[in-house]
């Protein structure tokens, strides 16, 4: 099996085979992460540009490791502002291509924005999250975490708890856990459900323990402030008390569930409980040294074909 990709956008065009070989690939990279000499020569003398138009200081840090243990020159191109404007974002894309870089790796508030990028210039484009549709080295990420925790996705039910609609990571996850054989379940209040997402394979539930029923793997996803979702949520209270993952909630899962959230800030007590967060069933220490081992993987396998 070979990865032979110029550019790394969606989980949407990429087989199950495929991601299972950048799992496995992945796993190659994290025992060298458990070195105490972290460099491998696999990109020496290639060049990674990080083209952040969203700040996301995370999801930079772990590119920026990714890079770094590769051996690869890192250029940080983080632009505070929006661009709305898809052309400036080519031109910009066109002059990077020019510079002789290999890779771009760009997080955009526009969806379809890497995808646009990718066709216009010959360098490699890595997407760290394109507006509201995708985050697919995200979705990496946690699938290696369930395949490290569960074995195989066969049969696993899984169940995605919280604002679906506006979870970029989400909408990866879901195509990748299809694809690999899991049968996943979702559960958020009808506003934050995107339409014909039950197009998706999914089953779609407004009671979360109607989605966590039996569930091997529960993944909590983040809420935004509260003040930005107006009227499609009344407030955090009532969110908490019908959607929170609490050990109540646990009781109608798998005794061996495992529960993850994407890294980054959990908002305690509306989310998730500090009791179920505090507890051996959360991986979320796994989730961000598997993210490493994972942009790694990526970089590693489009430089196989994409790369200059």
């Amino acid at each position: 099996m070979f990865f032979f990709r110029k550019d790394f956008i969606s989980l949407k065009d990429i087989s199950a085979e495929e991601i299972l070989y950048i799992l496995d690939t992945a796993e190659t990279m994290k025992q060298v992460l458990n070195q105490k000499n972290k460099k491998t020569p696999y990109l020496q003398g290639k060049s990674v540009i990080l083209l952040f138009y969203e700040d996301s200081s995370r999801t930079r840090l772990s590119y920026q490791l990714a890079s770094q243990y590769l051996s690869a020159s890192i250029v940080d191109m983080t632009i505070p502002q929006h661009i709305d404007d898809i052309g400036g974002l080519v031109n910009m894309g066109k002059m990077i291509d020019q510079m002789g870089a290999d890779f771009i790796v760009m997080r955009h508030p526009m969806a379809g924005s890497a995808d646009f990028l990718a066709e216009n210039i010959s360098s490699s484009v890595i997407n760290a999250g394109d507006g509201l549709n995708e985050n697919p080295s995200q979705a990496l990420l946690d699938l290696m975490t369930i395949k490290n925790e569960k074995g195989s996705f066969k049969g696993l039910k899984v169940a995605v708890v919280g604002d679906i609609a506006y979870s970029r990571s989400s909408h990866s996850n879901i195509l990748g856990l299809v694809k690999l054989g899991a049968e996943v379940s979702i559960a958020a209040p009808p506003t934050l459900i995107p339409d014909k997402i039950d197009s998706f394979g999914v089953k779609v539930h407004y009671d979360v323990y109607e989605a966590v029923r039996d569930a091997d793997v529960i993944i909590v996803l983040r809420m935004t402030n509260d003040k930005a979702y107006g009227t499609l949520l009344p407030s955090y209270n009532e969110y908490s008390h019908f959607f929170k993952i609490d050990s109540t909630v646990l009781r109608a899962a798998k005794p061996d569930v495992i529960v993850m959230h994407p890294p980054g800030t959990v908002k305690r007590g509306i989310e998730i409980s500090s009791e179920v967060l505090e507890s051996p069933k959360c991986f979320f220490n796994d989730q961000i040294s598997n993210g490493i081992a994972v942009r790694m993987a990526l970089l590693y396998l489009l430089s196989i074909k994409g790369g200059k």
